[in-house]
């Protein structure tokens, strides 16, 4: 106790994709006195099961990695769940956090339009969800500057480089995604074009969205909007994973609060962003 009042309780939390490079990231960056890792699933043949978090050097707990066939079991002693895993897991899992009540984060990118529908329809009026391609602080205020580019003149064109490690499977990604929906909706165009080779003439209602792949780059995302005499370029550059598990770990503390209704939220309702 201090000053009277008692200490308030870590926010429990269940973590899904606990041994992937999103999950150890989230599982090592939450401060103990904020959060505890209650339970980590993990895909039924990860060779981290049946390890604690201690033991495979996340975290220095003893929660133990279990199957998914655990999840509702687990998320009955969570206040909250972060999700990282593969877009065929989430779906899969939505039912036990659905049925649980249980908020969610999830930070899981590759979903087909399908399954984002289905998600979208299992989440609405169930549970609160905060869902997100990027958790940084830096790279949601890009998405949210990329409506400005309404006020251009017509004479601009707009183009996106997203620039990741050789390891990322899904391209464009997630942030290019979300980022070329900003910009598609301000400068009204309405087709993506994804790289260019021969006789390959832009035409006025074309976004282009380049993909590079290479090293370990955590992600780079620039906007380039080149008009007849001068150029704009707007830019977020991740210097490591990190800022993308603490944005995670913030958006989980904002959408376990009292009174969230139960809908789809994005970083910009959590970081409160009105440009």
């Amino acid at each position: 106790m201090t000053s009277g009042m008692s200490r308030q309780k870590p926010l429990r939390v269940c973590l899904i994709g606990a041994t992937g490079r999103m999950g150890t990231l989230v599982a090592k960056e939450a401060p103990a006195e904020r959060f505890e890792i209650t339970g980590a699933v993990a895909a039924h043949d990860d060779p981290g099961q049946g390890k604690t978090l201690r033991e495979l050097g996340s975290r220095p707990s003893d929660t133990k990695v279990s199957q998914p066939s655990r999840l509702a079991e687990l998320l009955r002693g969570s206040d909250v769940c972060i999700s990282f895993s593969s877009a065929q897991a989430e779906i899969s899992n939505l039912h036990s956090i659905v049925e649980g009540g249980v908020p969610l984060v999830s930070g899981t990118t590759g979903l087909t339009p399908q399954q984002r529908k289905e998600a979208e329809t299992a989440i609405t009026g169930r549970i609160p969800a905060v869902i997100a391609s990027n958790f940084s602080v830096g790279a949601n205020l890009l998405i949210a500057m990329s409506a400005a580019l309404r006020s251009l003149p017509q004479g601009f064109d707009v183009s996106i480089v997203e620039s990741h490690h050789s390891g990322k499977a899904d391209a464009p990604s997630g942030t290019a995604l979300s980022i070329a929906q900003e910009v598609s909706k301000a400068r009204g165009y309405t087709k993506t074009v994804s790289g260019r080779s021969g006789i390959s003439k832009r035409a006025p209602d074309e976004l282009e969205v380049a993909s590079l792949r290479g090293g370990g780059t955590p992600g780079i995302h620039a906007v380039h909007a080149f008009g007849p005499h001068e150029m704009l370029t707007l830019e977020h550059i991740a210097f490591s994973r990190s800022g993308f598990a603490l944005g995670a770990l913030t958006a989980a503390e904002w959408v376990a609060a009292k009174g969230r209704e139960p809908r789809i939220y994005g970083m910009s309702d959590v970081l409160g962003l009105r440009l």
